[in-house]
């Protein structure tokens, strides 16, 4: 008896697994429609080139001081670690919830001893009893028959899943950071030798300037011209100097670890306009955005969460009908626990359903609704944003190269209106002012020229991250969870 007892349970847990596989309380998905044009304004300059996201950094950036910051960032920052550990968490969530599809079975071995008073015992007599027990058994095991545990298992899944993604998002952000610090540094530098050869020159000047006065060759409202020129030159000096020493501090912090940066002298040879190219990429059409952006993707895997919670909502207006039972045996001696005739179970199913909770359940399901709603807003917003973050860094990459080919046109006229300036002075033509001004403007020009060439470098990167750059050469995680395979219906 016992043994077709056990097969009886056993094949109504099969049918039930059948069963429960083919019914779902889930609205069906349906991805929202894309809130954005269906092209670029600047498209049409950026068709050509690789495929941002499939597009690994090492081939976007050959220039080999940075891509070692980027591998030091990589393996060392404290938020790319949090990130990482976020999934893991996620993960292991996961696999909580993914148990509950499966029955817990386990096994029991009980051992007790009782005495029984004189005046409560039949024969007046005081008794002692043992008796030992040993069973195999399954707790409260819940048969999902409208999918409520299958669909919260779906929404831990996706909550992983978007944590992973998440994660993913995390490091591309990390590397267009160290990147455009790095283009910082190397701006700063420039800017920096450039003020400091500014600098040199008006001292110099002021030198010279003096010793005139002193021989009375000019007068003393010239000195104090040259004097407050070579003063604008050191306070920018000085101005570049501490921006440098901050935009260091924030490299350090992105590693994770110290930089071996030069200092700015030695880096003066080191141009922008040297600097090796970024490879071009092609900026596609803006659905291609929700393959490649890792934000994207965690705003959608948490959209599919949201919708499978409403399905667990709907399954709890439903009777919950959970099965206990035990099989073992049972005897008043140990020795004895293993003889025929010793065997004992227990078969305990049960069926809940409240009847009257206050709108409890109700309130559940309107409480899953709207946060499914809330996570279509975001998920719009999030390729709303990626939409504009790629539409800028097109344009910023477009009109930065028109503002480089003018400033250089406008730096080498300035350095030769600032030549014929000083010639001029020299044949006693002007005063000294318009040296001054010439000058001024050429300092001027050249700073501008610097700061434009690193904006149009961070463009670009700026443009590779906003394409999800990166995000499909990544290799998925080495530890990840495989989902839950129910039977067909």
């Amino acid at each position: 008896m016992p043994l077709r007892l056990t097969a009886l349970v056993a094949n109504l847990a099969l049918a039930t697994l059948g069963l429960s596989a083919c019914v779902s309380m889930e609205p069906a998905y349906k991805q929202p429609d894309l809130p954005v044009p269906n092209r670029y304004a600047e498209a049409a300059a950026a068709q050509s080139g690789a495929q941002a996201g499939m597009l690994a950094w090492e081939d976007f950036s050959a220039d080999a001081q940075l891509n070692a910051l980027v591998r030091q960032a990589l393996a060392n920052n404290r938020d790319l670690r949090a990130a990482v550990l976020r999934v893991e968490e996620a993960r292991a969530a996961y696999g909580i919830q993914r148990a509950d599809i499966l029955p817990t079975i386990g096994t029991a071995l009980d051992a007790s001893r009782t005495r029984l008073p004189a005046d409560l015992s039949i024969t007046r007599k005081p008794q002692i009893s043992d008796q030992f027990q040993l069973g195999v058994g399954l707790s409260s095991w819940e048969l999902d028959l409208w999918g409520r545990i299958r669909n919260l298992n779906e929404a831990a899944l996706q909550s992983y899943l978007a944590s992973d993604a998440a994660q993913q998002a995390v490091r591309t952000s990390l590397v267009a950071q160290v990147a455009n610090s790095y283009l910082g540094l190397r701006e700063l530098d420039e800017r920096l030798a450039l003020a400091q050869r500014t600098a040199a020159s008006r001292a110099e000047s002021l030198r010279i300037f003096r010793r005139r006065v002193e021989l009375g060759a000019t007068s003393k409202f010239e000195l104090t011209q040259v004097e407050v020129l070579w003063r604008q030159a050191t306070a920018l000096v000085t101005q570049l100097e501490q921006a440098r020493a901050t935009q260091l501090h924030g490299l350090h912090l992105l590693v994770g670890g110290t930089v071996d940066w030069p200092a700015a002298e030695k880096q003066a040879t080191k141009k922008l306009a040297q600097m090796p190219r970024f490879r071009d990429v092609q900026a596609g059409l803006p659905s291609d955005l929700l393959l490649q952006r890792p934000d994207i993707m965690a705003a959608e895997h948490a959209l599919k969460g949201a919708n499978a919670n409403i399905g667990a909502a709907r399954a709890a207006f439903f009777p919950r009908i959970a099965l206990t039972g035990t099989f073992g045996t049972a005897s008043t001696e140990l020795d004895n626990l293993f003889q025929s005739g010793s065997s004992l179970w227990k078969f305990a199913p049960s069926i809940s359903l409240p009847i009257f909770d206050g709108g409890r359940r109700r309130a559940a399901l309107d409480l899953a609704e709207v946060r499914r709603d809330q996570a279509v807003v975001r998920y719009e917003q999030a390729v709303q944003s990626a939409f504009r973050d790629v539409s800028d860094a097109l344009s910023a990459r477009h009109w930065l190269g028109e503002q480089l080919a003018v400033l250089r046109s406008m730096r080498d006229v300035q350095g030769e209106s600032a030549r014929l300036a000083k010639l001029r002075y020299d044949s006693g033509a002007v005063r000294y002012l318009e040296v001054l001004d010439a000058e001024r403007d050429l300092m001027t020009v050249e700073q501008q020229l610097v700061q434009t060439q690193r904006a149009q470098l961070a463009a670009q990167v700026t443009l590779y991250a906003a394409l999800g750059g990166g995000s499909l050469a990544a290799s998925a995680p080495a530890n990840a969870p495989a989902p839950v395979v129910t039977a067909a219906p």
